[in-house]
């Protein structure tokens, strides 16, 4: 089942706001008849109590009308002109509108499903929306990359009203079903990150992506241990991440070196002041040295592999490469390509 972004107020929200206007409507109806008591007249003659006021106000505003309490004096009369009719009137709207309210919000729905279904590509599946998950998803927004081409796959309804929440279209069910990566279009996807609980989900999720696309689909994975990382790869991975054994070196560094865990916080942290991006090198810097650029180039991609800079002299930017530079994450903003 596909979740889409909550646009509008809830359907309980909505319907309990026409209830309490309809209850609050006969209330008032009840009011103004048993004001008017003595203006009225039921069938045996005598007169109208309290009960017999909300009789009257629901037979008249579900316009059934039985007949057996009637308007006798003038000043009923024209109570019932001015006021009961109108408010008969808003009665009906309020509960016809609760239906066409339904069809309509309906009908929007299947309308987004077949737009989202017609248009979706080129998209990043998120599989899993936990802390992991939720982190990838914060990088991808923090880069540039629109929220409209970000898939979530989580079986947890609380992940998915969550995802939803934040403006995210999510999949219910498990990324390790090939039918619920299907749903999510993940033979048009740019890259798929596989962000689990667990290992041996992780690999699961890695090798259903790969059947299913051939290993045409950058594939990213997370893995708590280290040792499960040549598995991940193996099974489909290009690139795993291994969040224990980094946040391990972190605990390292923050000992041996505190500084430097300051700067990779740094790095890592949206606007703090410095943050890793990443470019295409331009026509006119092929030929020289990345330290001749004005950004601080501190790696080079050159056909999928990193290029050592420990003597920036010696390496000459080629056609195709990218730059890997640090950026003044306080005063600019760029847009990174994945894959």
């Amino acid at each position: 089942m596909i979740h889409f972004p909550a646009v509008r107020q809830g359907p309980l929200r909505a319907l309990s706001l026409r209830l309490s206007a309809a209850v609050g409507l006969v209330l008032g109806v009840v009011a103004v008849v048993y004001a008017d008591r003595d203006g009225y007249r039921d069938a045996n003659g005598d007169g109208v109590s309290l009960l017999d006021s909300f009789y009257y106000a629901v037979v008249s505003l579900s316009t059934t009308g039985y007949g057996d309490i009637a308007p006798v004096t003038e000043t009923a009369r024209l109570v019932n002109v001015l006021i009961i009719t109108p408010a008969r009137v808003v009665f009906l709207i309020i509960l016809v509108g609760t239906t066409l309210e339904v069809l309509t919000e309906q009908y929007r729905t299947n309308l987004r499903l077949t737009r989202w279904r017609k248009n979706v590509k080129d998209h990043v599946i998120i599989c899993g929306y936990g802390t992991k998950g939720r982190s990838a998803v914060s990088a991808l927004l923090e880069n540039g990359f629109d929220k409209q081409h970000i898939v979530v796959v989580e079986s947890s309804g609380i992940a998915l009203r969550q995802a939803t929440s934040a403006g995210l279209v999510a999949i219910e069910g498990s990324a390790t079903r090939s039918s619920v990566l299907v749903e999510a279009h993940v033979k048009h996807a740019k890259a798929v990150i596989i962000a689990t609980d667990s290992d041996d989900a992780s690999v699961l999720v890695t090798l259903t992506v790969r059947q299913l696309t051939a290993g045409k689909v950058r594939i990213i994975a997370a893995a708590r241990e280290a040792e499960n990382a040549a598995l991940l790869r193996q099974s489909g991975a290009h690139h795993v991440i291994v969040s224990s054994a980094t946040a391990g070196r972190l605990l390292g560094l923050s000992t041996s070196a505190p500084p430097l865990i300051d700067v990779v916080e740094d790095l890592l942290t949206p606007g703090q002041g410095m943050a890793l991006a990443m470019r295409s090198a331009n026509r006119d810097e092929v030929g020289t040295s990345p330290r001749q650029l004005a950004n601080l180039v501190i790696a080079l991609i050159r056909r999928g592999r990193v290029v050592s800079l420990a003597d920036p002299d010696s390496v000459k930017i080629e056609t195709g490469d990218l730059l890997v530079y640090v950026r003044d994450d306080r005063t600019s903003a760029s847009t990174p390509s994945i894959g």
